[in-house]
């Protein structure tokens, strides 16, 4: 069954960046209403910056300069809330975005630069001025679609601290589609074919594990897939995903245990108010050997197609940022960010990351965009560029095979390796010390053959089976590739 599994081509090859419109950018052609936050204030619950797709479009090329081949955007759709999780019309792109035509401008002008555009499917509840609930709100007990969610009992108090009716985490705002009806499982089916068919490549998956039913997810991808069998189905999984991971299901998961990993290896004095452990699980620290256990493991936990397909992530929306869990120390972002990009899976940046942007929990992680960022915000532009370039040089880091090398207590170096592509070294070293490395390497690089560092140009030859003396600084990592 798993040599059957089949995952979109094309993530293999991604650069994801993730972006939430309101904060990323706006534009003078989209008009604005009154009454917005000032762009620098800290971001509040409930208040809104007007960040918008034309701001988007506006910003491609500085986004193709860094790299980026593919999108994935918070929701679109209107709704009510600054993140867009309360979807009001799937079907309309929000009027503060700039409505249905700048999606359809942002998605040519995205394509046409080579970039894929995927976005938030928030098909586990609505909202409050969704149609359909509306109009049970208004009409209670007599309203034709009072059964496309379970209520209990009527008239319906959509404003109470304890709804009457299933909510997501009881949150009156967030009303629970029944999914049992046929109905709303059509009508979901058809917004997921809808903006398949419109052109974007894909979907993530806003908590499906909500809804606990296995074939309404098959349904789901056979829909999808049939309007676009090049289409990438990644679900908002925190822990192993196996369940949705069959080929019948999703094509991928964000994959939060290598977040939980990186933040527990990378960081020596993490901010521990600030970790999200009732959602990715215990953050502790890692020693060298734990760390290469663990990336190992993950390598092991799904077929081949999907574990290549994996969404790897730092931090996200519904996360504090890793420079800030990592109490501003750029080097822990760094052979974070060096790690992630030589992993197996596709890579993604949360707006900003680029740029070292902090950020405590929600809402404090939704700051708006700097765009003149400081002297360590351009020397991190700097240094993402240059892992977007290496990933995008060596077909073994986008494609190929992974072996651990060596781990200590604060060390580890692996190798991404193909036939008949260049093999990458890579040797990290999380400590405070200098250290050298000696690698035994004569699994996947003949004696003799010349191994260069990608950035100095330092040359090693292999003897006796051994790449010896590869130094690394303290809280350094580097890469060396064969020819």
């Amino acid at each position: 069954m798993s040599d059957q599994i089949q995952t979109p081509d094309w993530v293999h090859d991604a650069i994801f960046y993730q972006i939430f419109p309101d904060r990323f950018a706006k534009s003078t052609p989209v008009e604005k209403p009154h009454n917005l936050e000032a762009w620098d204030a800290p971001p509040t619950n409930f208040g809104f910056k007007g960040g918008d797709l034309l701001g988007v479009v506006e910003h491609l090329d500085y986004l193709s300069d860094l790299g980026i081949n593919a999108l994935y955007f918070n929701p679109i759709f209107q709704s009510a809330s600054n993140h867009r999780y309360h979807t009001h019309d799937y079907f309309q792109v929000d009027p503060l975005l700039g409505g249905n035509a700048a999606f359809k401008t942002l998605l040519d002008a995205a394509h046409a630069r080579g970039i894929r555009v995927i976005l938030d499917g928030v098909f586990n509840h609505a909202s409050r001025g969704f149609y359909q609930f509306n109009h049970a709100l208004e009409n209670g007990a007599a309203s034709p679609y009072r059964d496309w969610f379970n209520f209990h009992g009527f008239p319906v108090r959509a404003y109470d601290a304890h709804p009457n009716y299933d909510a997501w985490w009881n949150i009156a705002a967030l009303p629970k589609f029944n999914h049992k009806n046929p109905q709303v499982r059509e009508f979901l089916f058809r917004v997921a074919e809808h903006w398949v068919r419109a052109g974007i490549d894909g979907w993530r998956l806003d908590v499906p594990g909500e809804i606990d039913d296995d074939e309404f997810w098959r349904a789901f991808r056979r829909r999808v897939k049939n309007a676009n069998p090049d289409a990438y189905i990644v679900g908002e999984i925190w822990q192993r995903g196996d369940r949705w991971l069959r080929g019948d299901q999703f094509d991928a998961v964000m994959n939060y245990p290598f977040t939980r990993a990186c933040l527990s290896f990378f960081i020596d004095d993490i901010s521990r108010d600030l970790l999200q452990e009732q959602s990715y699980g215990a953050v502790t620290p890692m020693s060298g050997e734990e760390f290469a256990r663990t990336l190992t493991d993950l390598l092991t936990w799904y077929p081949r197609a999907i574990t290549h397909a994996q969404l790897n992530l730092l931090d996200s929306h519904d996360t504090a940022r890793f420079i800030t869990i990592a109490r501003g120390d750029p080097t822990a972002l760094e052979l974070a960010l060096l790690t992630m990009f030589c992993y197996v899976g596709a890579p993604t940046i949360y707006y900003g990351d680029e740029i070292a942007l902090e950020g405590r929990r929600d809402p404090d992680c939704r700051r708006a965009m700097i765009w003149e960022p400081s002297t360590r915000g351009r020397a991190m532009i700097v240094y993402v560029k240059r892992l977007t370039a290496l990933r995008k040089k060596y077909a073994a880091l986008r494609r190929g095979a992974l072996t651990m090398l060596y781990a200590n207590s604060k060390e580890i170096a692996f190798a991404r390796h193909q036939p008949g592509a260049p093999t990458v070294i890579v040797a990290l070293n999380a400590g405070r010390e200098p250290v050298t490395l000696d690698l035994r390497v004569d699994r996947l690089v003949e004696n003799g053959a010349r191994l260069i560092e990608e950035w100095s140009r330092e040359e090693i030859v292999v003897q006796d089976g051994f790449a010896r003396g590869i130094a690394l600084q303290a809280r350094e990592g580097r890469v060396w590739t064969t020819r």
